[in-house]
């Protein structure tokens, strides 16, 4: 609640009231709890945000986390593979669309994806001796949990490596509860299609354009 509710005062209205009226060209700044990224179109406002910020935080007891901020050029006439930043779980980076115009997009960081993947096999490994409706019956939820979230467009090819690497450590687990093997891939397949396990959807749509990025 602390860390969403004092950098309102902090970061979000200053950077309104100050910020802006005082740079030239569009900008913007999203913010979820302590983390945020601004948005500029100029390098030189980029700069001087930059320079702002530290001394406006220190004046209300707070640090900026040096390692993880910097000023990042971001456009449409980036090199491909250059110009990529992490938020809140997705990398984003620019791409092209069907008709091969620069299109702004996001899938999920690979870190995070790991991570995830990791959670999910500690998941099975203390959940496996449960119940197979119970046990499925928590599965659904976290999947519905993960889609919930990462569930934007143009993410779908994160989705469906999830799912399926979420697959194959379940199976594993579950031939674990005895000695030997229980299931085969066939017969996973028809226990997944009994308790209508989730599949990978598409539940949002990113909205995001911008230049130049302080990530």
């Amino acid at each position: 609640m602390l860390s969403n509710v004092y950098p309102h005062y902090v970061l979000d209205l200053w950077f309104e009231k100050v910020i802006k009226p005082q740079g030239r060209g569009e900008a913007c700044l999203r913010r979820y709890a302590d983390d945020y990224i601004c948005a500029v179109e100029y390098q030189a406002e980029a700069e001087r945000f930059y320079a702002a910020l530290g001394p406006r935080l220190e004046k209300f007891g707070l640090i900026l986390a040096a390692e993880k901020t910097r000023i990042l050029p971001f456009g449409r006439q980036q090199p491909p593979g250059q110009g990529r930043f992490e938020f809140l779980g997705f990398e984003f980076y620019w791409g092209q669309d069907q008709a091969g115009k620069a299109h702004l997009k996001r899938r999920t960081a690979r870190a995070k994806l790991r991570a995830s993947l990791q959670r999910f096999t500690q998941w099975c490994r203390e959940n496996r001796h449960r119940r197979l409706r119970e046990l499925f019956k928590q599965l659904n939820v976290k999947l519905r949990g993960y889609y919930n979230y990462y569930g934007v467009h143009g993410n779908s090819a994160s989705l469906q490596q999830f799912f399926a690497g979420a697959l194959r450590i379940l199976l594993k687990w579950l031939n674990r509860r005895s000695q030997r093997p229980s299931y085969n891939w066939q017969g996973f397949k028809a226990i997944l299609e009994h308790f209508k396990v989730e599949r990978p959807r598409i539940v949002g749509y990113p909205k995001m354009r911008k230049a130049t990025a302080l990530a």
